[in-house]
């Protein structure tokens, strides 16, 4: 959802970005690495001066929880809770819930559960900054599958102007799609994907997006097509 982050971003919105862990361990690259190519990916992510707008970066805990070795537990889930109350996130994005990666599985249902404990009373969550309960509105799923299937998507977010921004992203994590030469159609992948979600609905690019809650409109006017 990179075009979607920096279309948010530009158009005044502060966007904040959730590391659940720091990649270790990883056939290439360090976490020194990875840090580097996230602060690059942020860069190329965020809107330019003045905008309004914001994209920042935060690790879970400090450190994140263990890679290939994430659990829905109650711990964890108080980890993202207090991160949801420290930045008072109106909305949240996270992987689709059916995914064959263990990780994304995982990381979903403790978003998930998550949205929910941020909003108990009377009860800290660590790194809540000390900032109130919150009940983030809305709860969106963003397609990140391991596994062959094709997305339904229930909206597709215009992401035309922005696929760039979204291609350099990617890019700037060499450690994991230009030193892997199994990973470098990835990106060409990404790019049939915007260009196919945008032809959906008459842009030259999209983003694909689901929600179990409907959205209510308050008219036409914002639909592209």
């Amino acid at each position: 959802m990179g075009g979607t982050i920096a279309r948010l971003a530009a158009q005044g919105h502060s966007v904040c970005l959730l590391d659940v862990t720091n990649g270790e361990p990883t056939p290439h690259g360090d976490p020194a690495t990875r840090e580097a190519e996230a602060a690059a990916a942020l860069r190329e992510l965020s809107p330019p001066a003045g905008s309004g707008g914001s994209v920042t970066r935060h690790m879970l805990g400090g450190t994140g929880l263990p890679n290939r070795r994430i659990e829905p537990s109650v711990g964890a889930r108080h980890l993202v809770a207090g991160v949801i109350r420290a930045v008072q996130a109106d909305i949240v994005f996270a992987p689709h819930f059916e995914d064959a990666h263990p990780d994304h599985v995982a990381v979903t249902r403790i978003v998930e559960d998550a949205r929910f404990d941020a909003k108990l009373t009377g009860l800290s969550m660590p790194g809540d900054e000390g900032r109130p309960p919150v009940y983030p509105r809305w709860l969106f799923y963003y397609y990140a599958t391991h596994l062959r299937t094709v997305p339904a998507p229930s909206f597709i977010m215009d992401i035309a102007g922005f696929q760039e921004h979204k291609r350099r992203a990617i890019l700037a994590y060499r450690s994991q799609f230009i030193v892997p030469e199994k990973n470098r159609p990835v990106v060409d992948w990404v790019a049939a994907a915007w260009m196919y979600f945008g032809s959906r609905i008459g842009t030259a690019a999209g983003e694909a997006f689901y929600t179990r809650e409907p959205l209510g409109l308050s008219g036409l006017d914002g639909i592209v097509l």
